[in-house]
């Protein structure tokens, strides 16, 4: 164990003797681990308590551990994070040097599951091409476009910047489902791809005020909700 997770040992078992107000400690165990960005867990097994620390955080300042100790201790014991320590954290976190290099091991060591541009019904390709020749002046790029590999109801696209993707949940490559629910949501991906997340009171924001305001310039934007929400109680 080196000299930093030493101190890190020591810094958890500070956390929780703070949070959860007993004196006796499980054994700790804490190493940084390369995830793919900057994530981090905590579990509690046979009174031992394992912890990862995304390795980005290797070279942070001793108080920014220690507030991270605080929020996943927190976390594990459904203790209210103060505001003070989560600040603390995410002051951090979100200098664009630490995004720099989240957004970098997303890019090397995470992968995205991609099927197809073509479903059995919808065709995301031609759909792309269509939402981008009429909302963006054909000035988007395409990402690489796939069906997810579930059929989410709750999830129903998602654009990922680091590997230049926009997921389209299955759900939607139905014959039940008209086809400008589908360009609808892959336009509202296609705005994160013009409307970057922008960060606010240290907090990174997606759907900002021109976002919004975009999003609503959808020619059948009002009936396009109306099918989210009948889609969401659909069993």
């Amino acid at each position: 164990m080196s000299l930093r997770e030493t101190t890190l040992k020591n810094v958890f078992a500070d956390a929780f003797r703070q949070i959860t107000k007993r004196q006796a400690l499980p054994e700790i165990h804490v190493s940084f681990y390369p995830f793919a960005g900057l994530n981090h867990t905590i579990r509690l097994r046979n009174r031992r308590m394992y912890v990862r620390v995304s390795d980005i955080l290797q070279d942070a300042p001793l108080d920014v551990h220690q507030a991270l100790a605080h929020i996943l201790v927190a976390k594990l014991f459904k203790k209210r994070v103060t505001p003070e320590q989560d600040q603390r954290y995410r002051q951090y976190a979100y200098q664009p040097q630490v995004l720099r290099a989240s957004d970098l091991a997303r890019q090397k060591r995470g992968y995205k599951r991609v099927t197809s541009a073509q479903g059995r019904v919808h065709n995301l390709d031609k759909l792309f091409a269509r939402v981008n020749r009429h909302y963006f002046n054909n000035k988007l790029v395409a990402p690489t476009l796939s069906w997810s590999q579930r059929r989410s109801k709750s999830i129903l696209g998602h654009h990922d910047y680091s590997h230049d993707t926009i997921i389209i949940s299955r759900s939607l490559d139905s014959v039940t489902v008209p086809e400008f629910l589908v360009e609808f949501v892959l336009y509202h991906e296609m705005l994160h791809m013009k409307h970057p997340p922008r960060l606010v009171k240290g907090r990174r924001v997606y759907h900002t005020t021109a976002f919004r305001a975009d999003e609503k310039q959808f020619a059948r934007y009002e009936q396009a909700l109306e099918w989210i929400d009948r889609l969401a109680t659909r069993r």
